[in-house]
């Protein structure tokens, strides 16, 4: 068993020593924290999607904005948009799972909102669909995904794709990225008060 445990260990730390070597990721990282710091600074909002663990790191993301991160300030509009349980299955039903996220979005999205996608794979077709209506409302739209981005790599404005096909990795790497975005922004809206 310990030997699993160091393995596991090593193959997250292998990960992070990947994205760290790679100057494009870190490039997207702060493309992505100055698209949001600068949607916040007009007055826009950050939306967040995903399923499974990825809806666990959207709401775990949205709750660092909207609360504290680092340090006490005003908080600031995040969500993720599967929270409200009587939504979901209502639309889910009434629809399909597909159609869960874009019709939140249709409701609640303006121009020049930010949309971060999360999925694994980048195909989740409830999270594809967001993006479309994300693009047809005018926002930014940001993706966390594994190696290759899947479909939400070409609608993406800014693609985050850790480089592994191992879901557990790659969900501890996006809460990493993730977490780096929220102290970006965090910092540039807020330090100097």
């Amino acid at each position: 068993m310990n030997i699993r445990i160091k393995q596991a260990i090593e193959e997250s730390i292998s990960l992070k020593e990947r994205i760290l070597a790679d100057g494009n990721i870190i490039e997207s990282i702060g493309r992505a924290a100055s698209l949001i710091t600068e949607t916040y600074r007009q007055g826009g909002k950050v939306l967040f999607c995903g399923n499974g663990g990825s809806a666990a790191d959207a709401q775990h993301l949205a709750a660092e904005l909207s609360g504290i991160f680092y340090f006490d300030r005003p908080p600031l509009y995040a969500e993720a948009l599967h929270v409200n349980t009587s939504y979901l299955t209502a639309v889910a039903n009434d629809y399909s799972y597909d159609e869960i996220f874009a019709r939140m979005l249709r409701a609640s999205a303006r121009k020049g909102d930010v949309l971060v996608g999360i999925s694994t794979s980048g195909n989740s077709a409830n999270v594809v669909k967001a993006f479309e209506t994300a693009k047809l409302n005018s926002m930014t739209v940001i993706a966390f995904t594994g190696e290759g981005g899947g479909k939400m790599a070409e609608m993406s404005d800014v693609l985050l794709a850790v480089p592994s096909k191992d879901t557990p990795r790659i969900q501890e790497s996006h809460i990493m990225i993730g977490h780096i975005i929220c102290e970006l922004v965090e910092k540039e809206l807020f330090a100097s008060k």
